[in-house]
């Protein structure tokens, strides 16, 4: 590929509700080694699938309504700002469905959620709920680029940023741009850990 086209490919663009499909298998793609989706969805033959509809849900019932959801041609990243994290949350129907999807795998995701969301930090900030790239892009600097996007509006605004992962190769990635953790919490029914990382905002000169 050109050098000229990595730019425009490489573009954040605000997603909508028609970029599902596209936004869930992006997603399915990078969270297929992730640990945390990996003890959710087992089972390798229909863990894409699985995937697929998960990220197809929680897109279309939540973020996409509630967060600042921005996509490349191979990324996908879902934030929520303050003011949308008490609307963000899934309603009944919303988690019924996600359950559905989980199967016999619902209780250890019940469980796992309600203990992140027990050490969700109180004061104010910019939630990176979910951010991926499609694993064969790998080095392209998709998933830089929503990163950049989205840490550029949680300065503007003042406020610091947070996020959880469970996949440990990730964490110097995030430290690059100035994420430290907080916190290692091991996910109940001997699930993975969780790292728990925050991100002072910064001036435009320091960032």
């Amino acid at each position: 590929m050109p050098m000229t086209n990595a730019p425009k490919a490489n573009m954040p663009k605000t997603t909508t509700i028609d970029d599902a499909p596209l936004v869930s298998r992006i997603l399915a793609r990078a969270f297929d080694d992730d640990p945390m989706m990996r003890w959710f969805f087992p089972h390798d033959a229909s863990r894409e699938t699985e995937l697929g509809r998960y990220f197809a849900t929680i897109f279309t019932r939540q973020y996409v309504h509630h967060g600042v959801c921005e996509r490349t041609e191979a990324a996908a990243a879902f934030w929520v700002p303050p003011e949308g994290q008490d609307k963000a949350v899934p309603d009944g129907e919303t988690i019924q469905e996600l359950l559905n999807i989980l199967g016999d795998r619902a209780p250890l995701f019940r469980d796992a959620v309600e203990t992140a969301a027990q050490h969700t930090p109180q004061e104010p900030h910019w939630y990176l709920a979910v951010i991926g790239a499609d694993p064969a892009t790998r080095g392209q600097g998709h998933g830089a680029a929503l990163l950049r996007s989205g840490l550029a509006k949680a300065d503007a605004a003042g406020l610091p940023a947070y996020l959880e992962s469970s996949k440990p190769s990730n964490l110097p990635f995030y430290e690059h741009f100035g994420f430290t953790v907080r916190e290692e919490l091991r996910l109940p029914g001997e699930g993975p850990t969780l790292w728990r990382m925050w991100r002072e905002p910064r001036r435009p000169a320091d960032a």
